[in-house]
């Protein structure tokens, strides 16, 4: 099993999410993060006056998948995220030794 972590712009969510179902992908977490990479912030305007926000929101979508899964969840995900502009962000694989469901103490393959 592997764990498929994808740091994605905010607006993008939904596009990634029905993706993901429509591929059959049924359980996924997101989080709320802030972070900089290449765009190094943004330099915005509020009421005349000039700041930088150096840290840009972003979503965080954890997917934990079949090994045979994990071509085909990432390149949904980058079709569905990509917009072609600095930021769409950054898809991380890493292994996962097991899963178990805490409801029926199923494991791995049963528990996702």
């Amino acid at each position: 099993m592997k764990k498929i972590e994808a740091i994605i712009r905010p607006f993008k969510l939904d596009d990634v999410k029905i993706a993901l179902v429509n591929a059959g992908i049924v359980g996924m977490t997101v989080l709320e993060v802030r972070g900089f990479g290449r765009q190094k912030g943004q330099t915005e305007r509020y009421r005349g006056s000039e700041y930088t926000v150096e840290f840009l929101q972003k979503l965080k979508i954890e997917i934990v998948v079949e090994n045979d899964q994990v071509d085909m969840v990432v390149e949904k995900i980058i079709s569905a995220a990509r917009t072609g502009e600095i930021g769409d962000g950054k898809i991380f694989i890493s292994p996962v030794d097991s899963v178990i469901r805490i409801r029926t103490s199923e494991k791995d393959k049963d528990a996702i």
